[in-house]
């Protein structure tokens, strides 16, 4: 029997979930000629799940993710903080 405690990360597999997303949201906005930039940006700033298409279902994959874990995952991967 170990006698040690384990350790589990969700904000890891969070951050890995996110980022699966915003590529494959991504993905769809530029299949269907939007700049994914700006949509994800008018997404982000105003919660409005109309920027984002409904193509490759982006905007109910989107729409799963909690807005400050969203932002929370960007600036974490700008600054390149684990």
């Amino acid at each position: 029997m170990v006698d040690k405690t384990m350790m589990f990360s969700v904000s890891e597999n969070k951050d890995e979930s996110i980022k699966y997303t915003l590529k494959t949201v991504y993905e769809a906005l530029m299949q269907k000629g939007y700049n994914p930039i700006n949509q994800l940006v008018g997404y982000i700033l105003s919660q409005d799940p109309t920027y984002i298409t409904t193509h490759n279902n982006a905007r109910s994959l989107i729409c799963r993710i909690d807005r400050d874990d969203l932002l929370k995952a960007l600036v974490k991967s700008y600054l390149d903080i684990n």
